[in-house]
Parts: C-alpha cells; structure tokens; sequence
C-alpha cells in the first residue's frame, strides 16, 4: 500500500519532536527532544528514527520542481512576475544568495542529513537482528540527501555524525570529490547489504542504491564504473519498463515494476503555507495546477512550472508520451468542456504528469499543498537511458547504449536509434530530455553534459551551481566562500 511508510512517518514526526519547521542546518540546530544517551535502546528506537530520516524526503518537492523551472523545459509562470519571487529569479537566471527558496533546499537537505547522522552516529549502542538494514537505509539516505546538496550548491560540508551549532565556523567546505566519496561509500555499503525487495513499501532497496551509485558515478564521468553497477542493476534486477506509458503516472501507476525508488506523499496530513515541508502531501504538484480549473479527471493549482513549445515540439511525431507527459489545455478544454483560467506566462502547456487530481474523501488541510502523487525520483527508464549514455560516453560499447536506448523508445513505439558516437550521444540525450520531461532532471543533465548555454540567461563559470545562502556565509565568519560569480 502506497501510503504506509507515509501514514507512519506523519504519526512519528508529531511524536518525536523532529519537526521539519525548526530544521536548518546553522541557523537552528535540530531539537531533539529525546535525549540520545537515553535512546536507541531498542529496535523500535532505530526504526522510529529511521522513519524521521525518511521523512526530509517529502520536502524534495522543491528540488523537483525548480529543477524543471531552472531549466529550459519550464517557464516559472504563477499568478504575477512576483509570484514566488525566488523560483521567478531561478528561471530568469539572476538569483543572488538572497534566495528564500534556495535556502529551504540547503536548510532541508541538511535537516535529512542531520537525521540520518544522528542514526549513523549511535549505530553500534544496541545490538538487534536486522539492525544492519536499518543502517543500510540510513547510509542510503545520507548519500541522497548530499547528492541533492552537491548538485545544488557543489562543495558542502561534510560530517559523518551529527552537525552542532558552531560547526560552521571550523568544519570547511569539502571538496565535490569528497562529498561524491563519501556518496559511494554509503552506496556501496547499502548495495551490499539491502535486498532488491522492501521492508516496507517506500524504503530504500539494493536496486535503490545501485541505481544512486550509478548516477552519482555518471554524474562524475566515471563511465566504466557508472556501466558496470548499472548493466548489474537491469541484469539482475526486478524492474522492468510498464508496457503502458499512459499508467505511469495515475494512481495505478506508483510503487510499480518501473519504480526504482519513489517520494510517498499522501493527502491525508495536510498542512498550510506557514510550513510547506510540515505537509505529508506533495507540495509540488498543486503549484502546478491548472489554475482555476473547472472539469474532469484535474483539480485547480497555481499554475507553475508552465512546459514550453520548445520541449513540447522535442518531441517526435506519434510519440505516445507527449500527450501523456505535458497537457494541452487548449485541446483538453476542447475536447472535454472544461474551463480554466490563465496566470503570468501561460504558455498553454501544463506538466501532466505532476497534476492534481481529484483528493480522497480523507483529504486534510489546505488541498492545494497535500496532493498524494508519489515522486518517481528514480525510474527504470532512467537507468536505462543512464546505461546507455555510459556505455557509449565511455567509449565502452555503441551496441550496449543503442540496445538500452531503444528499449526505452520501443515502449513509445518509436522507431530504433542506428547511429553511434556522437550521433548517439546526442539521441541519447534527446531521449532522456522526452522520456524525463516534468521530473526534475533536465537541469542537472544539462550542466553535468558542458549545454548550460541551452538556458536563456545561464552564464557559464557561475550557474552550473547555485549560491550558498547568504546566511551561512555570514555564520560561518569567513570560514566559508561564495560560489563564483555570486
């Protein structure tokens, strides 16, 4: 059942005073208010403290969604040009480390962190069976929580137990290479020692963690290890491609064969504007709502993160994931008799597949804020498209990345990819653009390839990252520097 890890970690947050509203990394140190020397006492210990670290995964909304706007396959669009004034400023490419916005990803990564050190700091208190698991997972989600804080910003700190007031004055930013070795090192453990099925639906599996290490290594043009722990991952694991694209993304569609790892959100925990990552709901896909929408299958949003004629014409002719991906509401409304309303640079396109659709009859708070999509953070088309870029990048096998490549193109019943070198590189990254559109990804894609300069206002030498609040800067009493350019 989808919502169980979620209905779990909705009770566990109130009842263990870890609240996400008071998690920044300097500026208020995490509040635990059960005494460390006075637990992990127990395997429920282990396993509720688990569950909070898991819980920092819901505020990833805001990675997916500004990773789209940041990009060039999204406008920021919303009511007004001063709508959310931060992801305005990020799709214009002039944000500055005045940045609410890009502080709640800093504040937050780090809050998922400092959760999963404070497992990691304690985990040889209590012996249990099946403690190994526990650990697993939460090395698991170490290494996701940094991975998101180094694509973001680039060099972080790093600890491998719990951050403390003042740590920002001594502890510096660690080089990329470090953070990304400490990524696989937790990735590594976690592959060795989780099995490819759940404990429960939502955790962290081997395959979870092959497929991270995976792009962590893609991400670091290491392609012979990228192609290595990736072939292993399609070979021997359980994931397949969906046979129906047009499922993957309603409500049949989650915790599927193609899931590799998902973001449970449920609408049953609402929560409102004073504290977005409070919500047990995915905060994302109602400020991508059709905005004052009337009609069937959707609900109402704040129409943001507005797909472009750009991406909506990548696409090739008969491609079945178009209609699927990105919503025409034009032809919607033509078709079906709904009615909807325009914001500031409506372009005519919503992202389909993050749309709110009809709630429950349990939905709590404000509904625009607790939507149950799932976020699909890794799909087996990725790690197919993934595979492939690997082994062709890496000048490993043509025949390998075109056998992945059109694996994913034959589910869109596309014709197959006969090219190589650089004619497949390109297709490759084509694919990945279309197959992936709406996810978050595209950003990050473009940056770690060298095609920033795609991005309307991107300078090159300065936006492949982006600044570290302005706030930590000061904390840290110039122990840390700004990232270039900023």
């Amino acid at each position: 059942m989808k919502n169980k890890l979620t209905n779990i970690i909705a009770v566990f947050t109130i009842l263990f005073a870890v609240s996400g509203c008071t998690d920044d990394f300097i500026e208020r140190p995490i509040p635990y208010s059960i005494d460390s020397e006075n637990f992990f006492n127990s395997e429920t210990d282990y396993y509720n403290a688990l569950v909070g670290a898991y819980d920092l995964l819901q505020s990833t909304y805001a990675n997916a969604i500004l990773g789209e706007i940041a990009s060039n396959n999204t406008v920021c669009g919303g009511e007004s040009a001063t709508d959310v004034i931060g992801w305005q400023q990020i799709d214009d490419m002039i944000h500055t480390p005045v940045n609410t916005n890009l502080k709640d990803i800093w504040n937050w990564m780090f809050a998922g962190v400092n959760r999963a050190n404070y497992i990691l700091e304690f985990q040889n208190k209590t012996e249990f069976e099946g403690r190994d698991i526990i650990i697993a997972e939460a090395r698991f989600l170490r290494a996701y929580y940094y991975f998101e804080l180094v694509k973001w910003f680039g060099p972080v700190p790093l600890k491998e137990v719990r951050f403390q007031l003042g740590d920002e004055t001594t502890i510096p930013r660690s080089p990329v290479e470090d953070v990304y070795a400490l990524i696989e090192a937790d990735l590594i453990f976690a592959s060795n020692t989780l099995s490819y099925t759940a404990p429960q639906t939502g955790r962290a599996t081997k395959g979870s963690a092959e497929a991270l290490l995976g792009k962590a290594y893609l991400y670091q043009d290491k392609f012979s290890d990228a192609a290595i722990v990736l072939e292993n991952l399609i070979q021997n694991g359980p994931y397949n491609l969906v046979t129906d694209y047009d499922t993957m993304f309603e409500n049949q569609g989650e915790n599927g064969l193609e899931s590799v790892f998902e973001v449970q959100y449920t609408d049953v925990e609402g929560a409102g504007f004073g504290c977005l990552q409070c919500s047990e709901g995915n905060v994302a896909v109602g400020f991508s709502g059709i905005r004052n929408y009337s009609g069937s299958l959707f609900t109402s949003g704040f129409s943001f993160n507005l797909p472009t004629e750009d991406v909506f014409n990548e696409f090739e002719e008969n491609d079945i994931r178009r209609d699927v991906a990105i919503l025409d509401i034009e032809a919607w409304a033509a078709d079906t008799g709904a009615t909807f309303g325009t914001g500031f640079e409506h372009t005519g396109y919503y992202n389909r597949k993050y749309l709110p659709r009809t709630r429950s009859a349990n939905a709590e708070g404000d509904l625009n804020l607790t939507n149950p999509n799932n976020y699909r953070a890794i799909r087996f088309a990725d790690v197919l498209l993934m595979a492939a870029e690997a082994f062709n990048r890496g000048a490993i096998s043509d025949d390998k990345a075109r056998l992945y490549l059109n694996r994913v193109r034959t589910r869109a019943i596309l014709d197959d990819v006969l090219t190589s070198g650089n004619a497949l590189r390109d297709a490759i990254y084509k694919e990945r653009r279309v197959e992936l559109v709406g996810e978050g990804h595209h950003f990050f894609d473009l940056v770690r390839t060298g095609r920033g300069n795609e991005i309307d206002g991107f300078s090159p030498n300065k936006n492949e990252v982006f600044p570290i609040p302005f706030e930590e800067i000061q904390f840290s009493n110039g122990n840390w520097q700004q990232n270039t350019g900023y």
